[in-house]
């Protein structure tokens, strides 16, 4: 069974650090390029965070650029975003989605919380 288990969500104060971790399982993990979403309240999905099936090469949104930081440890089967210098607009449910080469196989975890409130 897949699974992707997001974890490390909650309150924080504007500049503050969040440190978010995915889970995976029931797929060959390394195969599979990894990145994050969010979703704030009345506003689409939007891809924050991605990372390829080696680590090698990173890609951010502009907003989140010098400020988040995605990586993975295959041996591990995790992929986490850390978040520094955390905004009010970081606000949002944070998303794990697992997908290969051609996107034929996507998977998606449920999501954790990050509040960025003073």
């Amino acid at each position: 069974q897949v699974q992707l288990v997001e974890s490390g969500g909650g309150l924080v104060q504007p500049g503050g650090s969040l440190r978010l971790s995915c889970a995976a399982s029931g797929f060959t993990f390394h195969y599979y390029i990894m990145k994050w979403y969010r979703q704030a309240p009345g506003k689409e999905r939007e891809l924050v965070a991605g990372i390829t099936r080696d680590g090698g090469v990173k890609n951010y949104a502009e907003s989140v650029k010098g400020r988040f930081s995605i990586s993975r440890d295959n041996r591990r089967r995790m992929v986490y975003l850390q978040m520094n210098s955390l905004k009010l607009e970081d606000t949002a449910v944070y998303y794990c989605k697992a997908e290969d080469l051609g996107a034929s196989n996507v998977y998606w975890g449920q999501g954790t919380q990050v509040t960025v409130s003073s």
